[in-house]
């Protein structure tokens, strides 16, 4: 998406875009915690739309602390659908689980995520893998991710930045986990 052509001149400053944030994260309180985010993208500039979530979480309050290489991969149970990119973010935020699912929510629409049909391409999907040691399980957000010990699209990436992390439930660290999957899918791309 272009904003302008034109350049800012030195009698006119550049437009700056505001960030949203929600009101709630704003509390001074609220200590940050640390959490886990897998972000995939198979439809359009791919590449594009994983560099642009993660700007836009940072506009939303969310740190990030390490950012795993970008993983090639292609879509589990689909044949005909584009391949994926994958990564994963070490971050910190504020923002409490629920304030951080409706944030990677609203950016997946900013960014022109649909949902025609279920595991439609996307442009771009957010996923909280681990808030802290949080367990949770609620009507809309379940921690840790329930499939996160099924996905070599994740753990692969994970491991790369954090490989010694406990899976809260299981006890096992994603080492652990990801030797339990089949990563032969799972290709560095950058």
């Amino acid at each position: 998406m272009r904003l302008s052509s034109r350049s800012p001149s030195p009698t006119r400053p550049a437009k700056r875009l505001k960030s949203r944030r929600f009101s709630s994260s704003s509390d001074p309180g609220r200590a940050p915690v640390h959490v886990y985010i897998a972000l995939g993208s198979n439809w359009g500039r791919r590449e594009g739309f994983l560099t642009k979530a993660r700007m836009l979480l940072e506009a939303q309050g969310v740190r990030i602390l390490n950012a795993s290489s970008i993983y090639r991969t292609f879509p589990e149970g689909f044949r005909f659908q584009p391949s994926f990119l994958n990564q994963v973010l070490a971050a910190e935020t504020s923002l409490s689980p629920l304030e951080l699912l409706e944030a990677s929510k609203q950016i997946e629409r900013r960014l022109n995520r649909i949902r025609p049909f279920p595991n439609a391409p996307r442009t771009i999907d957010i996923d909280l893998l681990f808030y802290n040691n949080v367990v949770m399980d609620t009507p809309t957000l379940t921690l840790p991710h329930p499939r996160v010990a099924e996905r070599a699209f994740v753990l692969v990436p994970l491991a790369e930045i954090a490989p010694r992390m406990q899976h809260p439930v299981f006890g096992l660290s994603v080492t652990q986990m990801l030797s339990e999957v089949d990563t032969s899918g799972v290709r560095r791309w950058r």
